[in-house]
């Protein structure tokens, strides 16, 4: 059932094969959505200052100026719209690399369809959530998470670690926010999947292992022996304070 055509949701898709971008675009129309589209990085970055997007679907093998340049670009201006890549990379490594420069999730090729729009449904509704957070009214009260030396501001989404400013991508800071609000509490991967990325993202299990490691270079004196975010083997992860 399509949405209401005044208040639909804007999508852009960046996309250098003409055969998936118009195969995106049509199941995005289908499904309500209005979607814009650019077959480049450049373009794509020139769209997005004139428009209101709600969300970036964005190739990373792209002529001009490549994805994970789109990213840091919209990224270092301050830009949080979410962004779902759409990414040819199998390894590890490369992927980290992709969600370092600023998406908040991927989709590796070949794909299903299917797969693509329930990972843009669960993006759009987490957007909206943290949307509905009401403004500051000048007391810290529930809008502020506070742990040792660091605090999180849940209405401006933003974490000060011992004085520093971190610059925490959407998905970081939603899955700190998460494991943060219950210290201490152990949560599985398919915990922390259903309730950041929605139950849409049940399959990807190293989609969490990912954004951890991600969060630990961030948040950790020595990643590769951390003290905040602890894993507990075979069962998944809790934050430390």
């Amino acid at each position: 059932m399509g949405k209401d055509k005044g208040t639909r949701q804007t999508i852009l898709v960046v996309e250098d094969d003409p055969g998936l971008l118009a195969t995106i675009e049509f199941n995005l129309e289908a499904l309500g959505y209005r979607a814009l589209s650019a077959s480049d990085g450049a373009t794509a970055l020139d769209i997005r200052r004139s428009n209101t997007v709600d969300l970036i679907i964005l190739d990373l093998s792209l002529p001009v100026m490549g994805g994970m340049q789109v990213c840091r670009a919209l990224r270092d201006t301050g830009d949080t719209v979410p962004i779902v890549m759409l990414t040819a990379w199998h390894e590890e490594e490369q992927r980290v690399d992709g969600l370092d420069s600023g998406a908040d999730d991927y989709v590796t090729k070949p794909f299903s369809i299917q797969e693509l729009m329930a990972r843009i449904a669960a993006q759009l509704r987490r957007s909206q959530e943290f949307s509905k957070v009401p403004a500051a009214t000048g007391g810290r009260g529930r809008h502020m998470i506070e742990l040792g030396d660091m605090e999180i501001d849940l209405v401006r989404r933003k974490v000060v670690l011992d004085g520093y400013d971190l610059k925490l991508r959407t998905k970081e800071f939603d899955l700190l926010v998460h494991l943060a609000s219950q210290p201490g509490r152990v949560f599985s991967r398919t915990q922390l999947l259903e309730s950041v990325w929605g139950e849409e993202g049940s399959g990807e299990s190293r989609t969490i292992d990912v954004h951890v490691s991600l969060l630990r270079r961030k948040l950790e004196d020595d990643p590769t022996n951390p003290t905040r975010l602890v894993t507990v083997r075979g069962v998944g992860y809790r934050f430390v304070p």
